[in-house]
Protein backbone atom coordinates (compact mmCIF):
# COMPACT_ATOMS: atom_id res chain seq x y z
CA UNK A 1 0.00 0.00 0.00
CA UNK A 2 1.17 3.11 -1.06
CA UNK A 3 0.82 6.41 1.16
CA UNK A 4 -0.09 10.03 0.15
CA UNK A 5 -1.65 12.45 1.92
CA UNK A 6 -4.75 12.07 3.84
CA UNK A 7 -8.19 13.29 2.12
CA UNK A 8 -9.03 16.51 3.65
CA UNK A 9 -12.39 15.26 4.41
CA UNK A 10 -11.09 12.68 6.58
CA UNK A 11 -10.61 15.43 9.45
CA UNK A 12 -13.40 17.89 7.71
CA UNK A 13 -16.34 15.69 7.66
CA UNK A 14 -19.00 15.93 10.39
CA UNK A 15 -21.52 13.65 8.50
CA UNK A 16 -21.49 9.56 9.26
CA UNK A 17 -21.71 7.66 6.00
CA UNK A 18 -24.64 6.56 4.33
CA UNK A 19 -25.94 4.01 5.25
CA UNK A 20 -26.30 0.58 2.55
CA UNK A 21 -28.30 -1.90 5.20
CA UNK A 22 -30.15 -0.68 7.95
CA UNK A 23 -32.63 2.83 7.54
CA UNK A 24 -31.42 6.08 8.11
CA UNK A 25 -33.26 6.78 10.64
CA UNK A 26 -32.68 3.55 12.49
CA UNK A 27 -31.12 3.90 16.57
CA UNK A 28 -30.35 1.45 19.02
CA UNK A 29 -33.54 1.29 21.44
CA UNK A 30 -34.34 -2.58 22.33
CA UNK A 31 -33.63 -5.94 21.29
CA UNK A 32 -36.59 -6.25 19.71
CA UNK A 33 -35.67 -4.05 17.18
CA UNK A 34 -32.14 -4.97 16.13
CA UNK A 35 -32.91 -8.79 16.08
CA UNK A 36 -34.02 -8.60 12.37
CA UNK A 37 -31.07 -7.39 11.19
CA UNK A 38 -29.08 -9.87 12.43
CA UNK A 39 -31.38 -12.55 11.59
CA UNK A 40 -31.12 -11.42 7.86
CA UNK A 41 -27.41 -11.68 7.76
CA UNK A 42 -27.76 -15.53 9.27
CA UNK A 43 -30.15 -16.32 6.68
CA UNK A 44 -29.32 -14.62 3.33
CA UNK A 45 -28.36 -16.76 0.68
CA UNK A 46 -24.49 -15.66 -0.56
CA UNK A 47 -24.18 -17.02 -4.03
CA UNK A 48 -20.52 -15.08 -5.12
CA UNK A 49 -18.04 -13.90 -3.71
CA UNK A 50 -19.29 -10.42 -4.18
CA UNK A 51 -22.22 -11.20 -1.86
CA UNK A 52 -20.04 -12.30 0.45
CA UNK A 53 -18.04 -9.07 0.26
CA UNK A 54 -21.41 -7.22 0.23
CA UNK A 55 -22.63 -9.44 3.30
CA UNK A 56 -19.33 -8.66 5.33
CA UNK A 57 -19.81 -4.58 4.64
CA UNK A 58 -23.47 -4.99 6.22
CA UNK A 59 -22.23 -6.91 8.87
CA UNK A 60 -19.49 -4.34 9.66
CA UNK A 61 -22.23 -1.53 9.33
CA UNK A 62 -24.82 -2.98 11.95
CA UNK A 63 -21.77 -3.72 14.22
CA UNK A 64 -20.70 -0.11 13.91
CA UNK A 65 -24.61 1.24 14.88
CA UNK A 66 -24.45 -0.94 17.95
CA UNK A 67 -20.60 0.24 18.24
CA UNK A 68 -21.78 3.92 18.31
CA UNK A 69 -24.18 3.66 20.39
CA UNK A 70 -22.54 1.70 23.55
CA UNK A 71 -19.81 4.38 23.37
CA UNK A 72 -22.04 7.40 23.70
CA UNK A 73 -24.05 5.10 26.55
CA UNK A 74 -20.35 4.79 28.14
CA UNK A 75 -19.07 8.56 27.46
CA UNK A 76 -22.22 9.98 29.54
CA UNK A 77 -22.17 7.16 31.96
CA UNK A 78 -17.95 8.31 32.67
CA UNK A 79 -18.85 12.41 32.29
CA UNK A 80 -21.12 11.76 35.33
CA UNK A 81 -21.04 9.02 36.73
CA UNK A 82 -23.57 10.26 39.60
CA UNK A 83 -26.35 10.73 36.76
CA UNK A 84 -28.30 7.46 37.25
CA UNK A 85 -30.02 7.83 34.25
CA UNK A 86 -27.41 7.20 31.99
CA UNK A 87 -25.55 4.09 34.06
CA UNK A 88 -28.95 2.77 33.75
CA UNK A 89 -28.31 3.54 29.87
CA UNK A 90 -25.54 2.08 29.75
CA UNK A 91 -26.51 -1.29 31.75
CA UNK A 92 -29.32 -1.81 30.02
CA UNK A 93 -27.31 -2.13 26.90
CA UNK A 94 -24.56 -4.45 28.60
CA UNK A 95 -27.33 -6.93 30.21
CA UNK A 96 -29.74 -6.36 27.50
CA UNK A 97 -28.23 -6.24 24.43
CA UNK A 98 -25.14 -7.42 23.91
CA UNK A 99 -25.93 -11.02 25.62
CA UNK A 100 -28.62 -11.79 22.60
CA UNK A 101 -25.38 -10.26 20.66
CA UNK A 102 -22.74 -12.78 21.21
CA UNK A 103 -24.72 -16.10 20.03
CA UNK A 104 -25.52 -14.52 16.32
CA UNK A 105 -21.82 -12.84 16.54
CA UNK A 106 -20.98 -16.43 17.04
CA UNK A 107 -23.03 -17.74 14.39
CA UNK A 108 -22.04 -15.00 11.74
CA UNK A 109 -18.36 -15.95 12.43
CA UNK A 110 -19.23 -19.81 11.44
CA UNK A 111 -21.19 -18.45 8.75
CA UNK A 112 -18.15 -16.80 7.16
CA UNK A 113 -15.72 -19.29 7.97
CA UNK A 114 -17.63 -21.64 6.10
CA UNK A 115 -18.82 -20.06 2.89
CA UNK A 116 -17.05 -21.81 -0.51
CA UNK A 117 -16.28 -18.08 -1.42
CA UNK A 118 -14.01 -17.84 1.63
CA UNK A 119 -10.88 -18.54 -0.19
CA UNK A 120 -11.90 -16.08 -2.64
CA UNK A 121 -11.52 -13.01 -0.77
CA UNK A 122 -9.07 -10.66 -1.31
CA UNK A 123 -6.24 -11.98 0.92
CA UNK A 124 -4.08 -8.53 0.85
CA UNK A 125 -7.60 -7.13 2.41
CA UNK A 126 -9.03 -9.67 4.12
CA UNK A 127 -6.24 -12.26 5.97
CA UNK A 128 -5.88 -10.20 9.07
CA UNK A 129 -9.91 -9.87 9.63
CA UNK A 130 -10.07 -13.56 9.10
CA UNK A 131 -7.33 -14.58 11.19
CA UNK A 132 -9.28 -12.66 13.96
CA UNK A 133 -12.20 -14.28 13.24
CA UNK A 134 -11.21 -17.71 13.38
CA UNK A 135 -9.28 -16.96 16.58
CA UNK A 136 -12.96 -15.85 17.92
CA UNK A 137 -14.48 -19.09 17.07
CA UNK A 138 -11.80 -21.15 18.88
CA UNK A 139 -12.28 -19.39 22.17
CA UNK A 140 -15.73 -18.85 22.09
CA UNK A 141 -18.92 -20.60 24.65
CA UNK A 142 -21.97 -19.61 24.78
CA UNK A 143 -22.29 -20.27 29.01
CA UNK A 144 -19.09 -17.22 28.70
CA UNK A 145 -22.31 -15.01 27.80
CA UNK A 146 -23.82 -14.33 31.34
CA UNK A 147 -20.61 -14.19 32.89
CA UNK A 148 -19.21 -11.70 30.86
CA UNK A 149 -22.11 -9.97 31.33
CA UNK A 150 -21.57 -9.42 34.91
CA UNK A 151 -18.20 -8.72 34.58
CA UNK A 152 -19.36 -6.01 32.70
CA UNK A 153 -21.81 -4.87 35.40
CA UNK A 154 -19.14 -5.32 38.08
CA UNK A 155 -16.28 -3.25 36.21
CA UNK A 156 -19.05 -0.14 36.50
CA UNK A 157 -18.42 -0.37 40.32
CA UNK A 158 -15.02 0.70 39.80
CA UNK A 159 -15.97 3.95 38.30
CA UNK A 160 -18.27 4.90 40.84
CA UNK A 161 -16.24 4.30 43.50
CA UNK A 162 -13.40 6.06 42.10
CA UNK A 163 -15.08 9.05 40.37
CA UNK A 164 -16.81 9.55 44.06
CA UNK A 165 -13.74 10.31 45.61
CA UNK A 166 -12.73 13.75 46.09
CA UNK A 167 -10.51 15.79 49.42
CA UNK A 168 -10.73 18.76 51.00
CA UNK A 169 -7.77 20.82 51.43
CA UNK A 170 -8.21 24.29 52.54
CA UNK A 171 -11.41 23.99 53.10
CA UNK A 172 -12.08 23.19 49.45
CA UNK A 173 -13.44 20.02 48.48
CA UNK A 174 -11.83 18.80 45.78
CA UNK A 175 -11.42 15.61 43.28
CA UNK A 176 -8.38 13.73 43.55
CA UNK A 177 -6.37 14.42 40.31
CA UNK A 178 -7.20 18.40 41.63
CA UNK A 179 -5.80 17.88 44.88
CA UNK A 180 -2.65 15.73 43.07
CA UNK A 181 -1.58 19.35 41.44
CA UNK A 182 -0.05 19.86 44.83
CA UNK A 183 2.82 17.09 44.94
CA UNK A 184 4.64 19.27 42.32
CA UNK A 185 4.03 22.61 45.23
CA UNK A 186 7.80 23.84 46.31
CA UNK A 187 6.01 23.63 49.95
CA UNK A 188 7.18 20.15 51.13
CA UNK A 189 4.58 20.47 54.00
CA UNK A 190 1.79 21.01 51.32
CA UNK A 191 3.18 18.15 49.35
CA UNK A 192 2.70 15.42 52.49
CA UNK A 193 -0.37 16.98 53.33
CA UNK A 194 -1.89 16.32 49.53
CA UNK A 195 -0.21 13.61 49.27
CA UNK A 196 -0.97 11.84 52.56
CA UNK A 197 -4.92 12.39 52.31
CA UNK A 198 -5.19 11.17 48.60
CA UNK A 199 -3.68 7.86 49.99
CA UNK A 200 -6.00 7.94 53.37
CA UNK A 201 -8.92 8.62 51.18
CA UNK A 202 -7.92 5.79 48.65
CA UNK A 203 -7.59 3.60 51.00
CA UNK A 204 -11.08 4.62 52.59
CA UNK A 205 -12.46 2.52 49.84
CA UNK A 206 -10.10 0.01 50.16
CA UNK A 207 -11.71 -3.05 51.51
CA UNK A 208 -14.89 -2.45 48.61
CA UNK A 209 -12.28 -2.31 46.01
CA UNK A 210 -10.42 -5.23 46.86
CA UNK A 211 -13.66 -6.98 47.29
CA UNK A 212 -14.58 -6.24 43.88
CA UNK A 213 -11.59 -7.45 42.38
CA UNK A 214 -11.41 -10.98 43.92
CA UNK A 215 -15.12 -11.10 42.36
CA UNK A 216 -13.46 -9.90 39.07
CA UNK A 217 -10.99 -12.63 39.32
CA UNK A 218 -12.93 -15.43 40.13
CA UNK A 219 -15.47 -14.30 36.98
CA UNK A 220 -12.63 -14.31 34.38
CA UNK A 221 -11.16 -17.93 35.37
CA UNK A 222 -14.29 -19.33 35.21
CA UNK A 223 -14.37 -17.92 31.33
CA UNK A 224 -11.16 -18.74 31.08
CA UNK A 225 -11.96 -22.26 32.28
CA UNK A 226 -15.08 -22.85 30.17
CA UNK A 227 -12.76 -21.59 26.69
CA UNK A 228 -10.16 -24.19 27.46
CA UNK A 229 -7.65 -21.93 29.26
CA UNK A 230 -5.44 -23.24 32.09
CA UNK A 231 -5.63 -19.55 33.36
CA UNK A 232 -7.58 -15.91 32.35
CA UNK A 233 -3.79 -14.69 31.44
CA UNK A 234 -3.42 -17.48 28.69
CA UNK A 235 -6.97 -17.01 27.82
CA UNK A 236 -6.56 -12.72 27.40
CA UNK A 237 -3.63 -13.53 25.13
CA UNK A 238 -6.07 -15.56 23.12
CA UNK A 239 -8.48 -12.84 22.99
CA UNK A 240 -6.82 -10.01 22.88
CA UNK A 241 -5.25 -11.80 19.59
CA UNK A 242 -1.77 -11.63 20.99
CA UNK A 243 -0.16 -12.86 17.63
CA UNK A 244 3.03 -11.98 17.59
CA UNK A 245 4.71 -12.82 21.19
CA UNK A 246 4.31 -15.04 24.13
CA UNK A 247 3.80 -14.69 27.61
CA UNK A 248 7.15 -15.63 27.80
CA UNK A 249 8.09 -12.93 25.48
CA UNK A 250 6.51 -10.98 28.14
CA UNK A 251 8.20 -12.13 31.09
CA UNK A 252 11.26 -11.61 29.50
CA UNK A 253 10.53 -7.94 28.56
CA UNK A 254 9.62 -7.59 32.57
CA UNK A 255 13.46 -8.53 33.00
CA UNK A 256 15.23 -6.84 30.21
CA UNK A 257 13.34 -3.67 31.99
CA UNK A 258 14.46 -4.39 35.24
CA UNK A 259 18.39 -4.90 33.92
CA UNK A 260 18.45 -1.64 31.57
CA UNK A 261 15.75 1.18 32.71
CA UNK A 262 15.11 0.68 36.73
CA UNK A 263 18.89 1.75 37.05
CA UNK A 264 18.31 4.45 35.20
CA UNK A 265 15.32 5.62 37.50
CA UNK A 266 17.50 4.95 40.28
CA UNK A 267 20.04 7.48 39.02
CA UNK A 268 17.38 9.45 38.31
CA UNK A 269 16.07 9.70 41.77
CA UNK A 270 19.79 9.86 43.57
CA UNK A 271 19.89 13.06 41.18
CA UNK A 272 16.44 14.35 42.68
CA UNK A 273 17.49 14.05 46.19
CA UNK A 274 20.99 16.14 46.08
CA UNK A 275 19.21 18.75 43.73
CA UNK A 276 16.16 19.04 46.84
CA UNK A 277 19.20 18.85 49.05
CA UNK A 278 17.82 16.40 51.06
CA UNK A 279 18.71 13.38 53.24
CA UNK A 280 16.21 10.99 52.06
CA UNK A 281 13.40 11.20 49.03
CA UNK A 282 9.97 10.21 50.59
CA UNK A 283 6.54 9.78 48.06
CA UNK A 284 5.63 13.27 48.05
CA UNK A 285 8.94 14.29 46.43
CA UNK A 286 8.86 12.87 43.05
CA UNK A 287 6.77 15.17 40.90
CA UNK A 288 8.00 18.75 42.62
CA UNK A 289 10.25 20.41 39.77
CA UNK A 290 13.95 19.41 41.83
CA UNK A 291 14.62 23.00 41.24
CA UNK A 292 11.95 23.85 43.92
CA UNK A 293 10.42 26.18 41.11
CA UNK A 294 6.61 26.55 41.60
CA UNK A 295 4.85 24.03 39.41
CA UNK A 296 4.78 24.95 35.25
CA UNK A 297 0.96 26.04 34.83
CA UNK A 298 0.48 25.40 30.72
CA UNK A 299 -3.25 26.69 30.84
CA UNK A 300 -5.68 27.88 33.10
CA UNK A 301 -8.76 26.13 31.33
CA UNK A 302 -10.02 23.07 29.47
CA UNK A 303 -10.36 25.73 26.21
CA UNK A 304 -6.89 26.95 26.86
CA UNK A 305 -5.45 23.72 26.52
CA UNK A 306 -7.61 22.67 23.51
CA UNK A 307 -6.83 25.69 21.65
CA UNK A 308 -3.08 25.53 22.32
CA UNK A 309 -3.20 21.77 21.24
CA UNK A 310 -4.73 22.61 17.99
CA UNK A 311 -1.97 25.14 17.12
CA UNK A 312 0.76 22.22 18.25
CA UNK A 313 -0.90 20.13 15.59
CA UNK A 314 -1.22 22.64 13.19
CA UNK A 315 2.77 23.10 13.27
CA UNK A 316 3.00 19.80 12.49
CA UNK A 317 1.08 19.46 9.71
CA UNK A 318 -2.29 21.34 9.66
CA UNK A 319 -4.13 17.81 8.68
CA UNK A 320 -3.83 17.24 12.68
CA UNK A 321 -5.37 20.15 13.56
CA UNK A 322 -8.04 19.53 11.98
CA UNK A 323 -8.96 16.84 13.35
CA UNK A 324 -9.02 18.41 17.13
CA UNK A 325 -11.30 21.25 15.19
CA UNK A 326 -13.81 18.86 13.62
CA UNK A 327 -13.92 17.45 17.53
CA UNK A 328 -14.59 20.80 19.27
CA UNK A 329 -17.61 21.60 16.58
CA UNK A 330 -19.23 18.46 17.28
CA UNK A 331 -18.83 18.78 21.10
CA UNK A 332 -16.93 15.64 20.96
CA UNK A 333 -14.72 16.76 24.13
CA UNK A 334 -14.79 16.61 27.80
CA UNK A 335 -11.56 18.16 29.13
CA UNK A 336 -11.70 19.22 32.43
CA UNK A 337 -12.14 17.51 36.34
CA UNK A 338 -14.91 17.77 38.28
CA UNK A 339 -17.09 16.23 40.90
CA UNK A 340 -18.51 12.95 39.10
CA UNK A 341 -16.77 12.66 37.05
CA UNK A 342 -14.66 9.03 35.90
CA UNK A 343 -11.36 8.83 36.32
CA UNK A 344 -8.53 8.87 33.99
CA UNK A 345 -8.54 10.05 30.10
CA UNK A 346 -9.49 8.16 26.77
CA UNK A 347 -10.30 8.33 23.25
CA UNK A 348 -13.25 6.31 22.27
CA UNK A 349 -13.59 5.69 18.94
CA UNK A 350 -17.34 6.36 17.34
CA UNK A 351 -17.62 3.47 14.65
CA UNK A 352 -20.10 4.92 12.51
CA UNK A 353 -19.18 8.85 12.24
CA UNK A 354 -15.57 7.64 12.67
CA UNK A 355 -15.15 11.60 14.59
CA UNK A 356 -13.80 10.01 17.95
CA UNK A 357 -14.24 11.83 21.69
CA UNK A 358 -11.82 12.79 24.02
CA UNK A 359 -12.41 12.50 27.91
CA UNK A 360 -10.25 13.81 30.21
CA UNK A 361 -9.45 15.10 33.65
CA UNK A 362 -7.53 18.23 33.01
CA UNK A 363 -6.23 20.91 36.32
CA UNK A 364 -3.84 22.82 34.45
CA UNK A 365 -0.69 20.57 34.88
CA UNK A 366 2.28 19.54 32.51
CA UNK A 367 0.91 16.13 33.18
CA UNK A 368 -2.63 17.11 31.27
CA UNK A 369 -0.94 18.53 28.06
CA UNK A 370 0.57 15.12 28.05
CA UNK A 371 -2.39 13.62 28.24
CA UNK A 372 -3.95 15.77 25.70
CA UNK A 373 -1.54 15.28 23.35
CA UNK A 374 -1.36 11.83 24.15
CA UNK A 375 -5.16 10.97 23.21
CA UNK A 376 -5.21 13.41 20.43
CA UNK A 377 -2.73 10.70 19.09
CA UNK A 378 -5.32 8.28 19.06
CA UNK A 379 -7.90 10.78 17.77
CA UNK A 380 -5.70 11.40 14.67
CA UNK A 381 -5.77 7.72 14.25
CA UNK A 382 -9.33 7.43 14.10
CA UNK A 383 -9.45 10.12 11.80
CA UNK A 384 -6.91 8.59 9.70
CA UNK A 385 -8.87 4.92 9.64
CA UNK A 386 -12.41 5.83 9.74
CA UNK A 387 -13.36 5.37 5.53
CA UNK A 388 -11.17 1.71 6.06
CA UNK A 389 -14.13 -0.88 4.51
CA UNK A 390 -14.40 -3.13 7.31
CA UNK A 391 -14.89 -1.89 11.01
CA UNK A 392 -12.08 -4.58 12.20
CA UNK A 393 -9.81 -2.77 10.62
CA UNK A 394 -10.21 0.45 12.48
CA UNK A 395 -9.06 -1.11 15.61
CA UNK A 396 -5.57 -2.23 15.26
CA UNK A 397 -4.09 -3.56 18.50
CA UNK A 398 -2.99 -1.58 21.74
CA UNK A 399 0.55 -2.29 20.72
CA UNK A 400 -0.35 -0.04 17.41
CA UNK A 401 -3.04 2.39 18.91
CA UNK A 402 -0.58 3.14 21.90
CA UNK A 403 2.36 3.75 19.31
CA UNK A 404 -0.19 6.56 17.83
CA UNK A 405 -0.55 8.14 21.00
CA UNK A 406 2.93 7.76 22.81
CA UNK A 407 4.71 9.44 19.20
CA UNK A 408 2.64 12.23 19.27
CA UNK A 409 3.68 12.91 22.63
CA UNK A 410 7.26 12.97 21.52
CA UNK A 411 7.15 14.49 18.35
CA UNK A 412 5.19 17.61 19.20
CA UNK A 413 8.18 18.57 21.35
CA UNK A 414 9.60 21.15 19.44
CA UNK A 415 6.36 23.12 19.37
CA UNK A 416 5.67 23.15 23.02
CA UNK A 417 6.98 26.46 23.62
CA UNK A 418 3.08 27.21 22.55
CA UNK A 419 2.94 26.20 26.08
CA UNK A 420 6.06 27.53 27.48
CA UNK A 421 7.29 31.08 26.06
CA UNK A 422 9.94 30.61 28.81
CA UNK A 423 12.88 28.84 27.73
CA UNK A 424 13.72 27.63 31.08
CA UNK A 425 10.08 26.54 31.67
CA UNK A 426 10.20 24.87 28.47
CA UNK A 427 13.17 22.57 29.31
CA UNK A 428 11.66 22.06 32.89
CA UNK A 429 8.70 20.60 30.78
CA UNK A 430 11.10 18.68 28.19
CA UNK A 431 12.93 16.86 30.80
CA UNK A 432 10.03 16.15 33.11
CA UNK A 433 8.53 14.40 30.40
CA UNK A 434 11.54 12.72 29.28
CA UNK A 435 11.60 10.98 32.57
CA UNK A 436 8.00 10.13 32.69
CA UNK A 437 8.94 8.26 29.39
CA UNK A 438 11.49 6.17 31.31
CA UNK A 439 9.73 5.39 33.79
CA UNK A 440 6.78 4.17 31.93
CA UNK A 441 8.94 1.10 32.15
CA UNK A 442 9.26 0.16 35.32
CA UNK A 443 5.50 0.77 35.83
CA UNK A 444 4.19 -1.05 33.57
CA UNK A 445 6.43 -4.12 34.11
CA UNK A 446 5.11 -3.99 37.40
CA UNK A 447 1.80 -3.99 36.58
CA UNK A 448 1.68 -7.00 33.71
CA UNK A 449 3.68 -8.72 36.23
CA UNK A 450 1.35 -8.75 38.87
CA UNK A 451 -1.71 -9.56 36.43
CA UNK A 452 0.24 -12.55 35.62
CA UNK A 453 1.13 -13.95 39.07
CA UNK A 454 -2.68 -12.80 39.81
CA UNK A 455 -4.75 -15.04 36.99
CA UNK A 456 -1.72 -17.44 37.59
CA UNK A 457 -3.21 -17.97 41.59
CA UNK A 458 -6.59 -17.06 40.76
CA UNK A 459 -7.34 -18.77 44.34
CA UNK A 460 -4.90 -16.52 46.13
CA UNK A 461 -6.14 -14.70 49.48
CA UNK A 462 -5.91 -10.78 49.94
CA UNK A 463 -2.85 -10.92 52.25
CA UNK A 464 -1.24 -13.16 49.58
CA UNK A 465 -2.18 -10.19 46.74
CA UNK A 466 -0.99 -7.67 49.08
CA UNK A 467 2.37 -9.13 49.82
CA UNK A 468 3.05 -10.00 46.07
CA UNK A 469 2.36 -6.44 45.07
CA UNK A 470 4.68 -5.05 47.57
CA UNK A 471 7.28 -7.80 45.99
CA UNK A 472 6.84 -6.37 42.77
CA UNK A 473 6.51 -2.69 43.71
CA UNK A 474 9.79 -2.49 45.26
CA UNK A 475 11.85 -4.76 42.55
CA UNK A 476 10.86 -2.17 39.82
CA UNK A 477 9.73 1.16 41.32
CA UNK A 478 10.87 4.20 44.12
CA UNK A 479 13.98 1.93 45.43
CA UNK A 480 15.52 4.75 46.90
CA UNK A 481 13.20 6.13 48.09
CA UNK A 482 11.51 5.98 52.09
CA UNK A 483 8.20 4.11 53.00
CA UNK A 484 9.24 4.00 56.79
CA UNK A 485 5.76 4.88 58.19
CA UNK A 486 3.59 4.14 54.92
CA UNK A 487 3.80 0.68 55.06
CA UNK A 488 0.17 0.48 55.38
CA UNK A 489 -0.26 2.14 52.43
CA UNK A 490 2.43 0.27 49.77
CA UNK A 491 0.13 -2.69 49.73
CA UNK A 492 -3.14 -0.75 48.16
CA UNK A 493 -1.39 1.32 45.14
CA UNK A 494 -2.30 -0.76 42.29
CA UNK A 495 -5.99 -0.20 43.34
CA UNK A 496 -5.42 3.27 41.43
CA UNK A 497 -4.86 1.68 38.11
CA UNK A 498 -7.86 1.15 36.49
CA UNK A 499 -7.09 -1.15 33.27
CA UNK A 500 -6.72 -3.57 35.99
CA UNK A 501 -10.60 -4.01 36.82
CA UNK A 502 -11.94 -2.41 33.23
CA UNK A 503 -9.38 -3.74 30.68
CA UNK A 504 -7.57 -6.94 32.09
CA UNK A 505 -3.86 -7.92 30.68
CA UNK A 506 -4.40 -4.10 28.50
CA UNK A 507 -1.26 -2.32 29.56
CA UNK A 508 2.55 -4.23 28.78
CA UNK A 509 1.42 -2.59 25.21
CA UNK A 510 2.17 0.99 26.63
CA UNK A 511 5.93 -0.30 27.42
CA UNK A 512 6.07 -1.77 24.25
CA UNK A 513 4.44 1.09 22.16
CA UNK A 514 6.94 3.68 24.25
CA UNK A 515 9.51 1.44 22.76
CA UNK A 516 8.46 2.33 19.22
CA UNK A 517 7.53 5.78 19.96
CA UNK A 518 11.05 6.44 20.96
CA UNK A 519 11.84 5.40 17.69
CA UNK A 520 9.42 7.40 15.64
CA UNK A 521 11.23 10.19 18.05
CA UNK A 522 14.82 9.53 17.21
CA UNK A 523 13.64 9.13 13.25
CA UNK A 524 12.16 12.31 13.74
CA UNK A 525 14.80 14.12 15.09
CA UNK A 526 16.86 13.38 11.97
CA UNK A 527 14.41 14.43 9.32
CA UNK A 528 11.07 15.40 10.16
CA UNK A 529 8.72 15.73 7.20
CA UNK A 530 10.15 11.94 6.55
CA UNK A 531 9.56 10.29 9.89
CA UNK A 532 5.70 12.37 10.15
CA UNK A 533 5.13 10.56 6.78
CA UNK A 534 5.80 7.30 7.76
CA UNK A 535 4.14 8.30 11.05
CA UNK A 536 0.39 9.06 9.21
CA UNK A 537 1.08 6.09 6.72
CA UNK A 538 1.84 3.54 9.64
CA UNK A 539 -1.74 4.65 11.33
CA UNK A 540 -3.22 4.66 7.55
CA UNK A 541 -2.99 1.01 7.70
CA UNK A 542 -4.99 0.31 10.64
CA UNK A 543 -5.35 -3.51 11.32
CA UNK A 544 -4.89 -4.29 7.80
CA UNK A 545 -1.34 -5.90 8.51
CA UNK A 546 -0.32 -7.80 11.03
CA UNK A 547 1.99 -5.32 13.80
CA UNK A 548 5.30 -6.00 12.54
CA UNK A 549 4.29 -4.02 8.98
CA UNK A 550 2.73 -1.28 10.82
CA UNK A 551 5.82 -0.70 12.63
CA UNK A 552 7.79 -1.00 9.36
CA UNK A 553 5.98 1.54 7.56
CA UNK A 554 6.41 3.72 10.70
CA UNK A 555 10.25 3.46 10.01
CA UNK A 556 11.06 1.22 12.74
CA UNK A 557 10.60 -2.36 14.48
CA UNK A 558 8.54 -4.14 16.60
CA UNK A 559 11.28 -5.48 19.03
CA UNK A 560 11.45 -5.64 22.50
CA UNK A 561 14.44 -6.70 22.87
CA UNK A 562 17.05 -5.79 25.87
CA UNK A 563 19.66 -4.70 23.24
CA UNK A 564 16.43 -2.77 21.25
CA UNK A 565 15.50 -1.67 24.91
CA UNK A 566 19.24 -0.08 26.44
CA UNK A 567 19.35 1.57 23.07
CA UNK A 568 16.44 3.43 22.50
CA UNK A 569 16.86 4.24 26.46
CA UNK A 570 20.16 5.83 25.74
CA UNK A 571 19.09 7.84 23.55
CA UNK A 572 16.70 9.57 25.14
CA UNK A 573 18.90 10.03 28.39
CA UNK A 574 21.19 11.38 25.96
CA UNK A 575 18.76 13.76 24.75
CA UNK A 576 17.98 14.58 28.64
CA UNK A 577 21.31 15.74 28.74
CA UNK A 578 21.00 17.77 25.67
CA UNK A 579 18.45 19.73 26.83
Amino acid sequence: MTYSAPAADLATDTQRPPRHFLPESFSVTEWAAIEPYFEELRDRQINSVAELDQWLLHRSELEAVLSEDLAWRYIRMTCNTQDQASSEAFQYFVSEIEPNVAPYDHALNEKMMASVFLPELDPARYRIFIRSVRQALEIYRPENIPLKTEISTQQQQYAAIAGAMTVTLDGEEMTLPRAADRLKSPDRAVRETAWRTIQERRLQDAGPLDTLFTSLIGLRHQVAVNAGFANFRDYMFAALGRFDYTPQDTMNFHQAIRETVVPLIDNLDLERRQDLALAELRPWDLDVDPSGKAPLRPFETGEELLEKTVTVFDRLDPFLGQCLRTMRQMGNLDLESRKGKAPGGYNYPLDETGVPFIFMNATSSLRDVVTMLHEGGHAVHSFLTRRLPLGADKHPPSEVAELASMSMELISMDHWNVFFSDPTELRRAKQTHLESVLETFPWVATIDKFQHWIYENPTHTEPERHARWVALFDEFNQRTVSWQGLEHIKPYLWQKQLHLYEVPFYYIEYAMAQLGAIAVWRNFRQNPEAALQGYQRALALGYTVPIGEIYAAAGIRFDFSTEYLRTLADFVREEMAAL
